[in-house]
């Protein structure tokens, strides 16, 4: 079944507005940083968009490390459609933790970004292993290129050193837990995107082609989920942005949403 249309129909009619809204939480609705005092206690829903926090040595980002781009608007903006979307009762606003709080296993999906730069410490990289190892999923998105591959792959080894990353076959549940998915495109960031409707590129650096990839448990089960050569969180971080295009967004929101799904029934 082809979800593209009515997808994009509701996306128009109820998710821009609000959008918009998602940018002001209230006040009581906020989260801080799992690591901090006012952290959401992780049993009120029965899901928290839960964001990765990192060490790294390659970091130059303003206001934190390079685990936050695009934090805290696109978590917001993708909780909206996975609210809007779906029937999970999500938490509404964002939730970041670090690697080594013995709160990760709260959450059973932990989305982490620009992995490129991600330099982790022996604690990390053992708490990460026993995450995904007592059922976590680990959903890693926005780092492009033959450079950040190879910085990637050296910290996974850390985690897995006995465990290959492979091809997500596109017959696996991820791409058809909720919506089906019949191809990996790839999500340029805001300016390749606007630039993508003039028939500009939307890859970086050497990173042309796409790839969903993964590491398996001993049954099978899905644990790491790679997003390389694509930006899933640009596409929800401006999704309400007119000169966005829509196809790009669609995707994202789909794919996401699969990924959550399959992560809280695997």
């Amino acid at each position: 079944m082809n979800y593209a249309k009515p997808f994009a129909l509701l996306l128009i009619a109820c998710l821009l507005p609000a959008l918009s809204a998602a940018q002001s939480p209230r006040q009581e609705d906020r989260a801080q940083p799992a690591s901090g005092p006012e952290a959401p206690p992780g049993n009120s829903h029965e899901f928290y968009f839960t964001r990765g926090i990192y060490s790294g040595e390659f970091d130059d980002y303003d206001e934190g490390g390079r685990w936050a781009i695009d934090y805290p608007k696109a978590d917001h903006q993708f909780l909206v459609a996975l609210k809007r979307l779906s029937v999970v009762d999500a938490y509404g606003s964002d939730n970041a933790i670090e690697l080594t709080d013995p709160r990760l296993r709260q959450f059973p999906l932990l989305y982490t970004v620009e992995v490129g730069s991600m330099s982790l410490t022996e604690a990390e990289a053992l708490a990460l292993r026993n995450y995904l190892l007592a059922g976590g999923l680990l959903v890693i998105d926005d780092f492009w290129g033959s450079w950040a591959w190879d910085q990637f792959l050296t910290q996974m080894q850390l985690v897995f050193p006995d465990r290959a990353i492979v091809e997500v076959p596109p017959d696996h549940p991820v791409f058809n837990v909720f919506y089906n998915i019949d191809r990996v495109i790839q999500v340029p960031n805001v300016r390749q995107g606007w630039g993508a409707q003039y028939g500009g590129p939307t890859h970086e650096y050497d990173g042309i082609v796409p790839h969903v990839r993964g590491i398996f448990d001993d049954d099978g089960r899905l644990m790491v989920l790679i997003n390389w050569n694509t930006d899933l969180g640009d596409a929800w971080e401006w999704a309400d942005h007119p000169e966005y295009p829509l196809k790009f967004s669609t995707y994202a929101f789909e794919i996401g949403i699969n990924f959550v799904i399959y992560g809280m029934t695997h």
